[in-house]
C-alpha cells in the first residue's frame, strides 16, 4: 500500500499530497520556468482600491482613519505583511507535509517598522529609508518534529519563500505612464 494520497496535518485542512508531489516534480523538470503573476488595481475613491487578480472577486485595500481611509480593509503596507506571512506559511505546511511532518498549529505573528512621514511624498521629503525598515517574524509551529527540526524547516522556507525573497532583496521594478 503506497503513501495516502491526502495527508492529515492536525487541525490544518489536508494538503494533497499526489499534488504536491506532482508541482515538486514540474518544478525539478523545468528549473528555469517563469509565471508572470499579474494584478488590474483600480481606484475607487479616497484611499480605497479594488485589486483584480485572476477571476477572484476583488481584494479591497484602504487606508486608516489616520490616513485619511475609510478603515474597510488592510492598508498597502498591511496587505504586504499578510502576503509575506502567507507566503511562508504556505512553504513550512508543504514542507513539512513533504518531509511527512504532522502540523497541528501554524501561526506567524509579524511586525514591521515603517516611517510615514513623507506622507507619500508630499510630506517631509527628507533622507530616510521609504518602506520597511526592519520586519520581525515569530513562528508559532506545533508538529510532531523536535524543535531542531522546525527550527531547519523556518530557515529553509525563508531561503525559497519567493515573498520573503522579494522583501529581502532588491527586485527590478519599472512604473510608467499607459
Amino acid at each position: 500500500m503506497g503513501e495516502p494520497a491526502t495527508v492529515l496535518t492536525g487541525c490544518l485542512a489536508p494538503i494533497d499530497r499526489t499534488g504536491l508531489e506532482g508541482l515538486i516534480e514540474k518544478g525539478k523538470a523545468d528549473p528555469k520556468a517563469i509565471k508572470t503573476l499579474s494584478c488590474k488595481t483600480v481606484a475607487e475613491g479616497r484611499f480605497r482600491h479594488a485589486n483584480y487578480i485572476r477571476d477572484l472577486p476583488p481584494y479591497i485595500v484602504d487606508e486608516p482613519p489616520g490616513l485619511l481611509g475609510d478603515d474597510t480593509a488592510p492598508n498597502p503596507s498591511e496587505a504586504s505583511l499578510a502576503a509575506l506571512g502567507s507566503c511562508v506559511c504556505v512553504g513550512l505546511h508543504a514542507n513539512a507535509v513533504h518531509r511527512g511532518i504532522t502540523v497541528n498549529k501554524l501561526e506567524i505573528e509579524m511586525e514591521a517598522d515603517l516611517n510615514i512621514t513623507a506622507v507619500w511624498g508630499t510630506g517631509d521629503q527628507s533622507e530616510k529609508p521609504v518602506g520597511f525598515t526592519d520586519v520581525r517574524m515569530k513562528v508559532v509551529m506545533e508538529a510532531d518534529a523536535p524543535q531542531e527540526v522546525i527550527d531547519e524547516l523556518i530557515a529553509h522556507v525563508a531561503k525559497w519563500s519567493p515573498v520573503f525573497n522579494t522583501f529581502s532583496r532588491p527586485v527590478n521594478m519599472e512604473i510608467a505612464a499607459a
